[in-house]
């Protein structure tokens, strides 16, 4: 380990391999991680429709009048997931490449986050972006809209 490496717990392969570590606790395995959709929401949807109908038929075959009130709830909530069931249409490399040409200095490190904005739960990417010059001397913070890949608003730029 070098003096500029943060410090971390390292399992050597022979110990991980004979306690049966899974590989996704696995520190050293590398590989591509795709943020989920929103779009997952739909099948959420479903779920809250399929049981909204079966409060209702319930409560039409003589059930007590308060399952009318579930099926509404069950309802509403089935119409909500299905409105913020957005398509996660900018990947997060995508959304990085895009938050590059957006800023006025050329780019070393940079990590986007999801976040969502407004009752509807719009996906925004927040790209965090630093300079290549070592150490940095300057960053930037770019936001993507996920759905439409638009760089949202002015790009925020400062010097460290």
């Amino acid at each position: 380990m070098t003096d500029r490496e943060p410090p971390s717990i390292h399992i050597p392969r022979d110990l991980a391999d004979s306690e049966d570590v899974p590989d996704d606790l696995d520190s050293a395995a590398l590989g591509p991680y795709e943020f989920p959709s929103p779009k997952r929401r739909r099948l959420s949807a479903w779920v809250y429709l399929t049981g909204g109908a079966m409060a209702a038929a319930g409560a039409a075959t003589g059930l007590p009048v308060g399952m009318w009130i579930i099926a509404v709830a069950f309802l509403v909530l089935a119409a909500w997931h299905l409105l913020t069931a957005w398509p996660l249409a900018v990947s997060d490399s995508e959304a990085l490449e895009k938050a590059a040409r957006a800023v006025s200095f050329p780019v070393g490190h940079s990590s986007g986050a999801v976040r969502f904005e407004g009752w509807r739960s719009r996906p925004i990417w927040n790209v965090l972006l630093y300079s290549a010059d070592d150490p940095p001397s300057k960053r930037g913070l770019v936001l993507i809209d996920a759905v439409t890949g638009e760089v949202r608003g002015e790009p925020y730029e400062e010097v460290l």
